[in-house]
C-alpha cells in the first residue's frame, strides 16, 4: 500500500469543529527518547471525525509517530491510539503546529462522537451540515499545507520505484481499492494513428485497449477537457461499448479524468469503472481523482507528441494539418472556443460570414474534431449557377441523396440564402419528417448551414423562411471580415507561404518588411480567401527569390492583388463614397455600420452594445434615427431623380 494515499484517505474526511465551551477533556500521551509516558501540556483538539481528529501544540512531533488520546465528555470516556499522518501551520510565524491523528475505526469511538454530536443545539447542527454540505476544498492556509503535503508524500512514493510500469500498477491498485471500483486504466495519445493508447490498466490486457480519440467518454474527456462522472444507464449517448462487447463486461459507472503534461497540453485520461455496491462514484471520490490526475500529469509531464500527420491539433503543426484556423486577435480565440462547445452537439449550426471568411473551414474544423467526424462528410453548393444536381442531392433517390451517403456526418448547406423560397420551405418538410423524401430512412446527420447574408434581415423582408431561419441558427457563429482583425495577416500570410512553398517543393520565401506593411494596409475585400490566392501568386511569380519585396504587390502586368476592388475600412457602406453627400452624413453613415455590427455581435441587446461602444442607450438611439433620416433622404432623392428621367 503506499503511504500517501492511506494519508489521503484522512484528508477526506469530514471532520466537526470542537468549541472551548463544549468541555470536551482532551489529552495526549506519546512517549519520549527514554521510552517514558508523558503528556502534552498545551494541546488543544481543533476538530475530530470516525477517522481522525486535529489538535494543535507548540510541541514539534513526527509525522509516522504512534499518540496515545484520551477524551472524556460528560459522563463518557474513550481512550484510543492513533498515528501522526499530518503536520502543517495556518502561517510560517506561528508557533503552533497543527497535527492531523489517522483513528483506525472503532466502536465506542462512533458511541462517543454521537453522544457528543448529540448536545449540540439545533443553531450548531444546521451549520456542521452546511459546512459539510457546502464547504470548498481549500477555504484557509492549512487545508492548502495539507495537499502540500499529500503531494509530497506521493513524490517519495514516486521516486521509491525505479521503473515507471512498476509504479503505475501500484497506484492504479491503490486507485481501485481507495475508490471501491472494479477496473482503472490510464491511456496517453498517439498522434501518429489519433488513437488513444491504454500504458496502464488492472483487469484487461492494456494491448487490447485503444481507440480512436473521439470515441466514448474518455474521448469525451480528452478533447474537451472536462472530467466526467457519470451513470452509464442515465448517459448512454456518449459511452462506447465496443470494449464491453469485446471482453463481455458490463460498464455501469465511469469517472474519468484528463492528464496533462508541462505544456499544459491534454496528452491522456485516467479513467475508473464501476463503483462497488453504488449506481455512480461519489462527490468525494470526484475529489480523489483531481489528486490522481495531478499525479498522473507529475508522471507524464515530459511526454510531448508531435506528428505532422496528426488530426489533433495541439500535436500538429499549423501548416502541416489540412485544417487549421489561423489567428491571435480576440475574435479567432472566441471562434476556437466556439468549436470546443459546438464540435459535439447535434443541433443545426448557422454560420454567417462575408464570402471568403472561412466558413466552410470552420464547418470542416467542427466536423472533423467532433464526435461525427468518423463519418462522412458532404457539402450542397446552392449558389447559382452550380445547381444542376441540387434536387437530387437534397430531395433525390436513396443512392443519390447526401442524408443517405452521410449517415452519422455532417452535411453543410453552403450559401443558403441562394435558395428560392420554395426550395427553403420544401427543405424545411424534409427536416420536420426527418427521414428522405420516397423512403423510409430517417436522417442522422448535423447540418450546417453557411450565409453571406444576415438571414434575420431576409426574414424581415420576407425573403426567406422563417421556420427554417428558426431551425437552423439553433447555433449561430458569426465570423468577423478580415479587415476587422487586420492584426492576423501576418500568420496567415506565414501560414499560406509554409503550404505553397512546401506544395512547390521550394525553400520557404518571405515578404519583405515593407510588403507586409502594405499588406496590411489592404482591406482585404475578399478575406481570407484572398490573401490565400495572393501568396499563390507570390510564389509563383517569383520562384527564384527568398524575399517578396513590395515591387512584386504593384507590378502593372502581374500584380498580387486586385487594387481595383479595394474597400474603404469600413467595407461597402452604402452611398458613404458619394462626394455629394454632407460629410456629417456620410459619418452617420458609417456610425450606423459600426452601432449595427455591435449590436448583431451583442445578440440584438442595443443597451449592452451602447455600454460596449461607451455611449448612453438614448445617444445610441438617437444616431440610429439620425443615418436613418439620411437613408431616408437619399431615397426619397433618388425616387425623384428617376421620376424626372422617366
Amino acid at each position: 500500500m503506499l503511504a500517501s494515499f492511506s494519508e489521503f484517505k484522512f484528508y477526506q474526511s469530514f471532520r466537526i469543529p470542537v468549541e472551548d465551551a463544549d468541555d470536551l477533556r482532551f489529552l495526549v500521551e506519546e512517549e519520549d527518547e527514554l521510552g517514558k509516558r508523558k503528556y502534552i501540556d498545551d494541546a488543544k483538539l481543533i476538530d475530530i471525525s470516525v477517522t481522525g481528529l486535529g489538535f494543535s501544540t507548540r510541541q514539534r512531533i513526527s509525522v509516522g509517530d504512534e499518540l496515545t488520546i484520551s477524551m472524556q465528555f460528560k459522563r463518557h470516556h474513550l481512550d484510543i491510539t492513533g498515528t501522526v499522518v499530518r503536520a502543517f501551520s495556518d502561517s510560517i510565524e506561528d508557533e503552533h503546529i497543527i497535527y492531523g491523528i489517522e483513528l483506525e475505526a472503532d466502536r465506542e469511538l462512533s458511541k462517543f462522537l454521537q453522544q457528543y454530536v448529540m448536545s449540540f443545539s439545533t443553531d450548531r447542527l444546521k451549520e456542521c451540515l452546511i459546512d459539510s454540505a457546502l464547504k470548498e476544498k481549500y477555504t484557509k492556509a492549512s487545508d492548502g499545507f495539507e495537499m502540500f503535503s499529500l503531494l509530497l508524500s506521493l513524490f517519495k512514493d514516486i521516486t521509491f520505484f525505479g521503473d515507471k510500469e512498476g509504479f503505475l500498477d501500484t497506484m492504479l491498485e491503490e486507485v481501485i481499492r481507495i475508490l471501491n471500483a472494479q477496473r482503472a486504466s490510464i491511456f496517453l495519445i498517439n498522434p501518429e494513428s489519433n488513437e488513444l493508447e491504454a500504458v496502464g490498466a488492472l483487469g484487461v490486457d492494456k494491448d487490447k485497449l485503444k481507440f480512436d480519440y473521439r470515441l466514448g467518454i474518455a474521448g469525451s474527456v480528452f478533447t474537451t477537457g472536462v472530467a466526467l462522472n457519470i451513470d452509464i444507464q442515465d448517459d448512454k449517448s456518449r459511452f462506447n461499448d465496443q470494449f464491453d462487447l469485446q471482453f463481455g463486461y458490463e460498464t455501469k459507472s465511469i469517472i474519468c479524468h484528463p492528464i496533462h503534461n508541462r505544456e499544459d497540453k491534454i496528452i491522456g485520461v485516467i479513467q475508473i469503472l464501476n463503483k462497488r455496491n453504488e449506481d455512480r462514484f461519489t462527490v468525494e471520490d470526484e475529489k480523489t481523482m483531481k489528486v490522481l490526475a495531478l499525479v498522473f500529469s507529475s508522471v507524464f509531464h515530459n511526454y510531448n507528441p508531435m506528428s505532422e500527420s496528426s488530426q489533433i491539433r495541439r500535436f500538429s503543426t499549423p501548416f502541416d494539418r489540412k485544417h487549421a484556423l489561423i489567428g491571435k486577435t480576440p475574435h479567432v480565440a472566441s471562434l476556437r472556443s466556439a468549436i470546443i462547445k459546438t464540435k459535439d452537439l447535434d443541433s443545426p449550426l448557422l454560420v454567417h460570414g462575408e464570402k471568403g471568411v472561412g466558413k466552410t473551414l470552420f464547418a470542416k474544423i467542427l466536423h472533423h474534431e467532433g464526435c461525427r467526424g468518423l463519418k462522412g462528410f458532404e457539402m450542397i453548393r446552392c449558389e447559382e449557377p452550380i445547381r444542376d444536381n441540387l434536387y437530387e442531392e437534397l430531395w433525390g433517390a436513396e443512392d443519390k441523396n447526401v442524408f443517405a451517403k452521410v449517415k452519422g456526418g455532417t452535411v453543410v448547406l453552403h450559401d443558403i440564402c441562394s435558395l428560392s423560397i420554395k426550395e427553403q420551405r420544401k427543405l424545411m418538410s424534409v427536416f420536420k419528417e426527418r427521414k428522405i423524401p420516397g423512403t423510409f430512412m430517417s436522417i442522422d446527420a448535423r447540418v450546417i448551414a453557411t450565409s453571406t447574408k444576415d438571414l434575420a434581415e431576409l426574414v424581415d423582408k420576407g425573403e426567406f423562411d422563417r421556420d427554417l431561419y428558426e431551425y437552423l441558427s439553433s447555433a449561430y457563429i458569426y465570423m468577423e471580415p478580415l479587415r476587422r482583425r487586420i492584426e492576423d495577416v501576418d500568420l496567415l500570410v506565414d501560414f499560406f507561404l509554409k503550404v505553397e512553398c512546401k506544395k512547390q517543393g521550394l525553400l520557404l520565401k518571405n515578404f519583405s518588411p515593407k510588403a507586409l506593411d502594405k499588406l496590411k494596409d489592404y482591406d482585404w475585400p475578399g478575406n481570407v480567401a484572398e490573401v490565400k490566392k495572393c501568396v499563390e501568386r507570390a510564389v509563383l511569380y517569383n520562384p527564384k527569390a527568398h524575399i517578396i519585396t513590395e515591387v512584386a504587390l504593384e507590378n502593372n502586368a502581374s500584380p498580387l492583388l486586385d487594387t481595383g476592388s479595394k474597400r474603404r475600412m469600413f467595407g461597402n457602406v452604402p452611398h458613404v463614397a458619394d462626394y455629394k453627400l454632407p460629410l456629417k452624413d456620410r459619418v452617420a453613415l458609417i456610425e450606423r455600420e459600426m452601432i449595427m455590427a455591435e449590436i448583431k455581435r451583442n445578440n440584438g441587446n442595443k443597451s449592452k452594445a451602447a455600454k460596449e461602444m461607451g455611449i448612453s442607450r438614448e445617444a445610441l438611439r438617437k444616431k440610429l434615427l439620425q443615418s436613418s433620416n439620411v437613408l431616408e433622404g437619399i431615397q426619397e432623392e433618388t425616387v425623384a431623380e428617376e421620376k424626372k428621367a422617366a
